[in-house]
């Protein structure tokens, strides 16, 4: 399988994963369709599924034109069923997809939304996260509550270090101002913020980041305590 970013709107990303062998792919949060299409025109390849992450705009706005010009099914949360646009599938959490050789395990992680879920690929060490884990930080709050949210990144932090982290947007940099002015001295994260400006610098998606790099570098995920996390949250929301 081979996982390719699509660079959408201002900063989403979507993603495609592609099954070579077959010259088929599902797509991740298709925030718009166009760049999608383009893409898949290009390389000859026929899109079969479309997973959705959650119900916000900018991460299903692709939905219906990409479902009407290939025929692919929407695969998202039973719970959000009816905010979904096109939902064929429903999942819940725990299940497995298997879908032709597409396979992922499904976790309910609401917080950001209350149904919000990830797709942990596991054969390919991936996991996409939405917008509950960003790279050096995590989604707003909005529907969710902290307890939720922190609940949300504890069962993402307990994957393998090794598995690869693809979520919904850009905000890496923006982000690790953040992190080093509430954790000064993290030697880990200085160097990871080289990188990043560098990734940057070459019109490179810093994306993806790895379990182990968030551990040592995301503030969030260093919270021992939900009552740390929620104290961070508040301050990364009037940052």
């Amino acid at each position: 399988m081979e996982i390719q970013i699509i660079p959408c709107l201002q900063d989403n990303y979507s993603y495609l994963i592609i099954d070579k062998t077959k010259n088929i792919a599902c797509v991740i949060d298709p925030s718009e369709a166009q760049p999608i299409i383009k893409y898949l025109e290009e390389k000859n390849i026929h899109l079969k599924y479309i997973l959705n992450t959650h119900h916000h705009y900018d991460h299903v706005g692709g939905n219906t034109e990409l479902k009407e010009k290939y025929g692919a099914s929407i695969i998202g949360y039973k719970g959000d069923k009816d905010r979904i646009p096109e939902i064929d599938i429903l999942v819940s959490d725990q299940d497995i997809l298997h879908k032709e050789n597409f396979q992922a395990k499904i976790f309910h992680i609401p917080g950001h939304t209350l149904g919000h879920i990830c797709f942990y690929f596991y054969n390919e060490e991936s996991i996409f996260t939405g917008d509950t884990l960003f790279s050096l930080g995590c989604g707003k709050i909005f529907e969710g509550t902290y307890s939720q949210m922190y609940n949300s990144l504890m069962k993402i932090k307990a994957l393998p270090e090794k598995t690869k982290i693809y979520c919904g947007h850009e905000y890496t940099k923006q982000n690790s101002k953040f992190c080093i002015t509430h954790d000064k001295d993290n030697e880990n994260l200085k160097i990871k913020i080289k990188d990043i400006n560098k990734k940057l610098k070459n019109n490179l998606p810093t994306i993806p980041s790895t379990i182990k790099e968030e551990l040592e570098c995301n503030i969030f995920l260093r919270s021992d305590t939900e009552e740390i996390f929620s104290k961070l949250r508040d301050l990364k929301d009037n940052f």
